[in-house]
């Protein structure tokens, strides 16, 4: 008995050298796989066997939001990847981020045990316990918790999950590319569904078949459809090419449902928004144009004259304002094609203004640090784009030949009763136009920028320039501007923000007055004396740099909202009691 149990740990301590994926195994994996067969692809878009890779990022387990930066791994040389999207996270796209392509030089991790095969593995049952091992290892986990810069305790400790996307890197269009199964997806999109028509089986089968989750899990739903045939952009960008490896039992069952209950857009009361959907089905042409109807609190919306190419994809979009009063309006999306969503879910919410309460002469400082009063942190995102397809009529003029019979009759030279026909054959033809209708693409972009001006008020009188007391007002005067490529589609900045130091850029805000052509300014305020549009400073605020901070939002795109932060401030010295002292009369 004693011989057998030390045969046995020999046994077991060969396995842990020679299989080191067996040496220490951490974490419970979220994962499942699938693909298929692989058709051909056109010239240009290619992929070679074994070219994949992982994207890993450390998310929040609650929440499903990245805590870390993102970082790519990969067994092989990627020295010849000339365009990548940025490390970019699902959780990220899901958040609003946009697909923004690279063109520097590509960089990943080659990991120390070489990452199973993951993108066409002949054994999909197989390749998946490999790679579910493989993201339960400790020792690949504290590689990870390295790469991301993270103490390895500390990123098991159950508050954080690792997410892990399959990535490829093909040919497409004869330039060698980066990119995980929600950016092909994403970029598929904005190129009219070129991916899906001329790479599928990768795109839109292997790739994000070859990992998804098995449960719902970090704001993203496990994936019930099938295992082996091709799927579309609105399958992938929810569903697919995901996993995840949690450290604890799971905390965020009901975040999780909390989310799926979300709504698929956020809007604010008032507002003039774009709602988008994705339409294909056969072509689309000015002969044949496709059209969507969004139906919204009794009222038809049409976004029409849509093309696109045989096997192609458009979104579509309409724009429109949204009601006065908060609620939850669905939006039922109806067509003659094949539509991606038929019904949209938006929360309206009001912008709620928070001014502070009246300033009084007797306000002291309770411990303010200048240190502590950092960005308050709002959401921006400053771009976006998508592609239109156009149509024009490639002319290809053709004559057609109708060749008749042109009977001149008898002559004199005739003899009596002649029976010769008398006469010739004429081409009475025409020309044709034999032309077809050309699809191209536009690729358009929108950008908000902005600027901000903080100034005192001109009741303060001992200011200068931007020098002024504290206890004074200041006002402000935002604008929201916008560039775009491409034909313009989008609306104007709509709100504004403003947060204030003495606050932590938190508690207190001011929503701004607009003017209707992008200008915002305070408003009114009902503690001073003249009726100012003013925002009156702390008495007690330390003299140097008072920075205010404005949030331009509601710039609705077709490719989202876009919102930006500027900046800008006054330079305080001294207090409103130094231009104020109590003296006795003069006797003289």
């Amino acid at each position: 008995m004693k011989r057998l149990s030390i045969f046995l740990t020999v046994v077991l301590l060969l396995e842990m050298i020679l299989n080191p994926l067996m040496a220490s195994a951490a974490g419970d994996p979220d994962m499942d796989s699938g693909g298929g067969t692989w058709g051909h692809a056109a010239e240009g878009f290619t992929w070679r066997d074994g070219d994949d890779g992982v994207r890993v990022t450390i998310i929040d387990a609650f929440t499903g939001n990245p805590v870390s930066r993102s970082i790519d791994i990969s067994n092989i040389d990627t020295s010849d990847i000339v365009l990548d999207f940025g490390k970019v996270c699902k959780s990220s796209y899901r958040n609003g981020a946009t697909l923004t392509p690279h063109v520097n030089e590509y960089d990943k991790f080659v990991p120390a045990i070489p990452l199973p095969k993951l993108v066409n593995a002949p054994d999909h049952d197989e390749a998946l316990r490999q790679i579910k091992s493989y993201f339960t290892d400790e020792q690949v986990l504290r590689s990870v918790a390295g790469y991301v810069g993270m103490d390895f305790d500390y990123m098991i400790s159950g508050v954080f999950k690792v997410l892990v996307e399959p990535m490829a890197y093909a040919e497409i269009n004869g330039v060698r590319t980066a990119l995980t199964a929600t950016e092909a997806a994403l970029y598929n999109s904005q190129t009219g569904g070129m991916l899906r028509r001329k790479m599928p089986s990768l795109t839109h089968k292997n790739l994000p078949l070859s990992l998804f989750l098995e449960r719902d899990d970090a704001g993203f739903r496990a994936w019930t459809g099938s295992k082996t045939d091709k799927v579309q952009d609105s399958d992938i960008i929810p569903y697919l090419g995901l996993g995840t490896v949690r450290f604890t039992d799971d905390p965020t069952v009901t975040t999780v449902t909390e989310y799926l209950d979300a709504p698929d857009y956020v809007y604010h009361t008032d507002t003039y928004v774009i709602t988008t959907v994705m339409v294909s089905g056969g072509k689309a042409d000015p002969s044949n144009p496709a059209s969507v109807c969004f139906h919204i609190l009794g009222q038809d919306y049409w976004a029409t004259n849509i093309y696109y190419p045989e096997g192609g994809q458009q979104l579509a979009w309409i724009c429109w304002k949204t009601p006065s009063t908060p609620q939850r309006v669905e939006i039922t999306v109806s067509s003659g094609r094949t539509i991606a969503k038929t019904k949209i879910t938006a929360d309206i919410v009001k912008l709620e203004d928070n001014p502070p309460p009246n300033p009084v002469a007797d306000d002291v400082n309770l411990g303010w640090d200048r240190s502590q009063a950092v960005s308050p942190g709002m959401p921006e995102r400053t771009s976006a784009s998508w592609t239109l397809w156009k149509c024009s009529w490639h002319e290809n003029w053709k004559w057609v030949e109708n060749w008749q019979w042109v009977d001149t009759g008898h002559t004199a030279s005739c003899k009596k009763n002649c029976r010769k026909k008398h006469g010739h054959w004429e081409d009475q033809g025409w020309w044709q136009d034999f032309g077809w209708w050309e699809h191209w693409l536009e690729y358009c972009s929108a950008s908000i920028y902005g600027s901000m001006d903080l100034s005192p008020d001109e009741t303060s009188p001992t200011a200068s320039g931007d020098v002024t007391k504290s206890g004074y007002g200041v006002k402000v005067y935002a604008s929201g501007r916008q560039t775009y490529t491409g034909t313009a589609y989008f609306t104007g900045v709509q709100n504004a923000i403003t947060y204030f130091p003495e606050f932590y850029y938190h508690t207190y805000w001011r929503l701004l007055d607009h003017d209707g052509s992008g200008n915002f300014t305070f408003k009114a305020n009902p503690y001073s004396t003249y009726g100012n549009k003013v925002h009156f400073t702390p008495i007690w605020m330390p003299d140097g740099q008072y920075l205010a901070c404005t949030w331009l939002l509601d710039m609705w795109t077709p490719g989202g909202m876009l919102s930006c932060t500027v900046w800008d401030g006054v330079t305080i010295s001294g207090n409103l009691w130094d231009d104020w002292h109590v003296a006795p009369e003069n006797p003289d």
